[in-house]
């Protein structure tokens, strides 16, 4: 991996990162990701994030981090088929690593909306989450979660 300090033009800096070095720097940019996402919801935007729970300290730190925030927490499923279909389609992925993945991602095993989407639409899985909006019903399965695990 390469990684590059530069804002703009060509590179003038960039070191090879050992394995210990990448998990660090992304580690360091996923906290970041979450820490952004709660400043766009601070500045009072309605924020959809989309985000691979496959590392359990992600889960925790998103409960920390968004604490004070309705969030709902949706989870996005789909047969191990199409899931594999859609990875090859990709091209960019490792094939297997999303089945590999999946007991992980969904662990914790609460959420306050599920959608399958081998056979739903976006619109169709968007319906759902708006629904659930509606009714406004708390605790969410983030309260939930954060109350068991931290």
């Amino acid at each position: 991996m390469t990684w590059n300090r530069s804002r703009c033009g060509p590179s003038r800096r960039t070191r090879e990162l050992d394995d210990a070095a990448l998990a660090a720097v992304l580690t360091r940019t996923r906290a970041g990701f979450h820490r952004a996402v709660a400043g766009l919801a601070e500045a009072g935007n309605d924020v959809v994030m989309d985000h691979v729970l496959s590392e359990p300290w992600r889960l925790l730190d998103c409960l920390a981090v968004m604490a004070g925030y309705r969030v709902v927490f949706v989870g996005v499923r789909c047969a191990p088929a199409e899931l594999a279909r859609r990875e090859r389609e990709r091209g960019d992925r490792t094939p297997g690593m999303a089945m590999a993945q999946e007991a992980l991602v969904h662990a914790h095993g609460q959420y306050d909306v599920e959608c399958d989407t081998t056979e739903a639409s976006p619109y169709g899985c968007a319906v759902r989450v708006r629904d659930f909006l509606r009714t406004g019903q708390e605790p969410t399965a983030f309260d939930r979660l954060r109350s068991q695990l931290l």
